[in-house]
């Protein structure tokens, strides 16, 4: 899993995003917005290191902060489209560089990857829901 997840990596840096920030972006792209407290909680880090990860991604124009409507005192985080535009970059530089390892496999075995890599994302999708269904 640490091997694949480097090529992650080097995937996400040809598009100039941290791991964390690609989590960031698709968190935000699943719902309409998100307080800090929930970013941090979402990506296990504290909440003075979400401000440091969502500012670069504020000043890339990727993610707006806004007062909440129902408190001014806080501040929801929001995608932007060029946030989105970026996270479907993102999501195609991994996927390619997936594809460059996968045509290392048989026919057989790259279709046993795709399958497997499809079932982690369904069990990784459920476990977000059981979650987000807690009271």
């Amino acid at each position: 899993m640490a091997r694949l997840a480097r090529h992650v990596e080097r995937a996400l840096a040809e598009v100039e995003l941290s791991p964390a920030q690609y989590r960031v972006l698709i968190f935000l792209s699943e719902v309409d917005s998100a307080m800090a407290s929930a970013l941090a909680s979402r990506l296990d880090v504290s909440r003075p290191s979400v401000t440091t990860l969502v500012d670069g991604l504020v000043t890339r124009g990727y993610v707006e902060r806004r007062p909440a409507c129902d408190d001014r005192r806080r501040v929801e985080h929001r995608l932007t489209a060029p946030g989105q535009d970026a996270l479907e970059h993102a999501d195609h530089a991994v996927e390619a560089r997936l594809g460059q390892l996968a045509a290392r496999l048989e026919d057989r075995d790259r279709r046993a990857a795709y399958t497997g890599l499809k079932a982690w994302r369904t069990a990784l999708t459920k476990a977000r829901e059981a979650l987000l269904a807690q009271p």
